[in-house]
């Protein structure tokens, strides 16, 4: 399976998701050194880089080999240079294109998602291109919500739906995994 590089900003418990199912992790690109998520790359044993510049982020995929790009909580604009194009995915909090854009992630999403009153959220897996959360929609799975959820809940339920589409669909990306529909192809993301 190619190599797997991880952008994160926050805690990291989506890269180490993603290490637990086996992807095989290139390396980790944190934008800040004091972030969770370069204390689990260090005990989970994964190279480091703390960079945040596009140019740096990219040079440090480049000289760890990865051939596949994962964001995890990466709060930081990148648009992926050609080399990179189609082959770098992020999971959203939200069913885009609803809750999405600059400053849309984490409670920020749940909140909104809770003020409008809506009784459906979940996640996307989408390639990055672009603007933020513009990319094309790889998959999206979702969760209820219930008159009774609060941020908080609704971001324990959205979060359990990512631990769950988010490495299928890395999965088959990884290993070319397409169906061809009526309506064109698509990614096969069943387990």
């Amino acid at each position: 399976m190619p190599g797997l590089g991880v952008l994160l900003s926050g805690s990291g418990s989506t890269y180490e998701n993603l290490a637990q199912a086996g992807f095989p992790i290139a390396v980790v690109v944190a934008s800040r050194s004091d972030c969770g998520g370069a204390e689990r790359a260090r005990r989970l044993g994964h190279p480091l880089v703390v960079a945040s510049e596009p140019a740096a982020v990219t040079a440090a995929l480049q000289a760890h080999g990865a051939d596949w790009v994962a964001m995890c909580g990466w709060l930081k604009y990148y648009d992926p240079p050609a080399a990179l194009v189609g082959r770098v995915v992020n999971i959203h909090p939200s069913l885009l294109p609803a809750f999405g854009g600059q400053g849309m992630y984490g409670m920020r999403v749940h909140r909104a998602v809770i003020a409008h009153g809506c009784r459906v959220s979940g996640c996307t897996a989408h390639l990055v291109a672009g603007g933020y959360d513009t990319g094309p929609i790889l998959a999206q799975q979702a969760v209820a919500v219930d008159p009774e959820d609060t941020p908080e809940t609704l971001a324990t339920k959205v979060q359990a739906a990512e631990r769950d589409l988010y490495p299928r669909v890395l999965r088959a990306l990884l290993t070319d995994r397409w169906v061809d529909t009526p309506h064109g192809r698509r990614l096969d993301d069943r387990p």
